[in-house]
């Protein structure tokens, strides 16, 4: 059974704590329900990297307190 979602329409957004610049940044696509696909956004065409919703609130939750 195949589980990769199809990206191919993904409308995908930086992070909100990028910094605009052309480096380190991050870019998530949202609607995919229990999933957040994250890319590097320097390489668009790469790896997709695929976090559980849960384990991906969880990260945002502690980057957000250490900010």
């Amino acid at each position: 059974m195949n589980r990769t979602p199809d990206l191919t329409t993904a409308v995908w957004r930086k992070s909100s704590y990028s910094d605009g610049g052309a480096s380190n940044c991050v870019e998530v696509a949202d609607g995919h329900p229990g999933i957040v696909p994250v890319r590097d956004s320097k390489v668009p065409a790469g790896r997709v990297l695929l976090f559980g919703a849960s384990s991906w609130s969880a990260f945002v939750h502690g980057v957000k307190e250490t900010a």
